[in-house]
């Protein structure tokens, strides 16, 4: 990153930060700035990896003045802010605007609808995230529905129903209830028999291609008047397993004139030949369509808010009809856009993803290039740093992007405190060292003294990135050991004081010692790094986290015995 840029950065960032403070009456956050910052300053999204750390001290300095000092650096630096805070007078904290009609209920009651064709995504997280928040906002009621209606096109993974509760947990919410729509059939079928009578569905034996052209005609189809006595006898040999595929479907009578095409006498019931692969569902052939389904779920489970994709607003169009027919009153629907992530090089797909790992790509779902929160679970990152970056997103019909780094500053937020510090060196250089003291004793965490130093033994010599070694008869500091001259071929310890640092700006370098070492193999998302760190390492677990000085944040996922490489996943810097 230039100079220009960093002053620009800066300059926002203590803005916002200044602005977000006096908003809100509390201390500014990292996370909390960054998807704002990426929004409004799209320049700034392809250094989103190092935005973070130009934003971290501003803040820092902003939460360290009063209100007035704030107050007045703010009308310096952005007289139209300070006004607009005036205008807004005391501020909500809450991120995500208020349900429509929520007063009118006497509890809110939303619905997750995940197909589980496979474990989450990291777009998946943004319905979780924002329903999961306003069940919190409003004290209300959240229904998971498993839609897995459709055996064959999205055919359900077995393991994606725990992995998607997991996932969830993970994130920090927990349904008032759980459901599998593949269980429910014999209700769908009650109310598809329900509609026929009432003259709101008939069977429809066109063939496909035929049934497109009357629509786009706006024609009706020879089937559309059949009495309801005949629909209804059809509908039971499709429920019975006489019909094959394609052979028949059941159509809700809606306008064949409708000026969408869309809506008019869409398919609320077809036969599938593939047999579900849940056992308990593995007999039945006659399948609703995902808007027949959820629509009556919906009434029945008394879903108040409805939140999805504005793709989707045909939906709600389409189940109008059905609500119509059986004289229900349809949920209040909030529209958003899509959700696009930066950083990844995989799709944000579940089936190019499952793909991927067929293929041996990826090693699975956790696998650190995967955009999914497997993945980001097993890098260290908590789901409540997800939370927070999707809730800022809000639930716009435009789309949006989700910068990571968004998602890494709220992580780094919430783990900082815990992270004990340690050293590794990526590809090292050997180089002895002599005249110094046999061990450097850094703090386990610069802030926490209580948790006392790192006992760190030195040896003949040390490893250093090749990056850090300085030029013939320059200095580096070792961190936590001391000052060093470089001869070209060793260090030799100085008797300099840490001013050196200050005035004459020589180097603050990690390393670890050369023989005492022990190997590391670091999983990232630019594939697998390895190293050498200090032998303390051995001491952690498995889920401890641990931030590699100068590097960045890690989770010990296995350690080995012997000279077996200890892994870790880089969660970010």
């Amino acid at each position: 990153m230039d100079e220009d840029l960093r002053e620009r950065v800066e300059r926002a960032a203590e803005t916002a930060a200044l602005f977000n403070a006096l908003k809100h009456d509390s201390d500014a956050r990292v996370g909390a700035l960054m998807g704002p910052l990426m929004g409004e300053h799209p320049e700034f999204r392809e250094h989103g990896d190092e935005i973070a750390g130009v934003v971290a001290p501003v803040v820092e300095r902003v939460n360290a003045l009063s209100a007035a000092e704030k107050r007045d650096r703010l009308e310096e630096l952005d007289p139209g802010a300070a006004a607009d805070l005036d205008a807004e007078g005391e501020a909500d904290e809450q991120l995500l605007p208020d349900l429509p009609n929520a007063d009118a209920h006497e509890a809110v009651r939303m619905r997750l609808a995940p197909n589980p064709n496979g474990p989450w995504h990291l777009g998946n997280a943004r319905m979780p995230a924002v329903i999961g928040t306003y069940k919190r906002i409003y004290d209300g009621w959240m229904l998971c529905r498993f839609d897995d209606t459709d055996p064959e096109t999205k055919r359900p993974d077995l393991d994606a129903y725990d992995a998607i509760l997991d996932a969830i947990d993970y994130l920090g919410f927990e349904p008032d209830e759980v459901v599998r729509a593949s269980d429910r059939l014999e209700t769908y079928y009650d109310h598809a028999r329900d509609l026929i009578e009432r003259g709101g569905a008939y069977t429809c034996s066109c063939p496909a291609e035929r049934f497109r052209s009357l629509k786009a005609d706006a024609e009706a189809c020879p089937h559309r008047e059949k009495d309801a006595e005949t629909s209804l006898a059809e509908f039971e040999s499709m429920v019975a397993g006489e019909r094959s595929a394609g052979e028949m479907v059941l159509r809700v009578r809606t306008d064949i004139e409708h000026r969408n095409p869309a809506l008019r006498d869409w398919v609320a019931f077809r036969v599938v030949d593939t047999p579900h692969p849940r056992e308990a569902a593995a007999d039945y052939r006659c399948w609703p369509m995902l808007d027949f389904q959820s629509a009556i779920d919906d009434h029945l489970f008394e879903v108040t808010h409805i939140v999805r994709g504005i793709d989707l607003q045909d939906s709600a169009k389409r189940q109008g009809f059905l609500y119509d027919y059986f004289g229900w009153e349809y949920p209040e629907v909030v529209h958003w856009g899509r959700v696009q992530v930066d950083a990844y090089d995989v799709p944000l797909s579940t089936s190019s993803i499952k793909e991927l790992i067929e293929r041996g790509d990826l090693d699975g779902w956790d696998d650190p290039r995967a955009p999914t929160l497997a993945s980001l679970r097993r890098r260290g990152i908590r789901g409540e740093a997800v939370v927070d970056a999707m809730t800022e997103l809000g639930v716009s019909t435009s789309n949006v992007d989700l910068s990571m780094s968004s998602v890494y500053a709220a992580n780094r937020e919430l783990i900082d405190d815990g992270s004990d510090r340690a050293f590794l060196v990526r590809d090292g250089t050997r180089v002895p060292v002599s005249g110094g003291p046999g061990a450097a004793e850094p703090p386990v965490h610069p802030d926490h003294d209580d948790r006392g130093v790192r006992h760190i033994p030195v040896g003949d010599a040390v490893l250093v990135e090749p990056d850090d070694l300085p030029a013939e008869g320059d200095r580096v500091w070792l961190k936590g050991y001391g000052p060093v001259r470089y001869d070209g071929s060793s260090f030799a310890y100085t008797d300099d004081d840490i001013d050196v640092v200050r005035e004459a700006g020589v180097d603050v370098v990690h390393w670890v010692p050369a023989e005492r070492s022990i190997p590391v193999r670091m999983r990232t998302m630019d594939g697998d790094v390895r190293g050498r760190a200090e032998p303390g390492l051995r001491e952690y677990r498995p889920d401890d986290l641990v931030q590699f000085e100068r590097v960045g944040f890690a989770r010990i996922d296995r350690v080995p015995s012997g000279e077996e490489p200890l892994v870790t996943y880089f969660a970010h810097p």
